[in-house]
């Protein structure tokens, strides 16, 4: 098989406006800063971001607006009633022509990881 069947994490980023890459660019840059066991990763074609084996957060590009998810992964949720509870996620929509809640996104990135630990 050739390379472009597997699609890098970059090429996410490459494909976008120049605009939207240098915001998500920027998002990254601050979910890594947060601590460095976190990992960037794609999945479902997407950059996601993962502390130890769980799922943390990822960036997402919908109608020229940028979606910053931070997840609680289904395997830190107890069964309740014999049911396993589906992840939660949390969204937050950054235009990206104004600026960046930084210390937003760290925060909820800390309250994420809170829970892993």
């Amino acid at each position: 098989m050739d390379n472009k069947s597997f699609p890098t994490l970059n090429s996410y980023y490459e494909k976008q406006e120049a605009m939207i890459r240098e915001c998500l660019l920027a998002l990254k840059d601050i979910i890594l800063s947060v601590d460095d066991n976190i990992t960037h990763v794609r999945k479902y074609q997407i950059p996601f971001f993962c502390y130890k084996e769980f799922n943390l957060g990822f960036l997402w590009v919908r109608r020229k607006k940028i979606i910053v998810g931070f997840i609680e992964d289904k395997k830190l949720c107890q069964p309740t009633s014999g049911k396993r509870r589906d992840k939660i996620v949390m969204m937050m929509e950054i235009n990206p022509l104004e600026d960046i809640a930084v210390s937003i996104i760290k925060q909820n990135m800390r309250k994420m990881m809170g829970k892993i630990m």
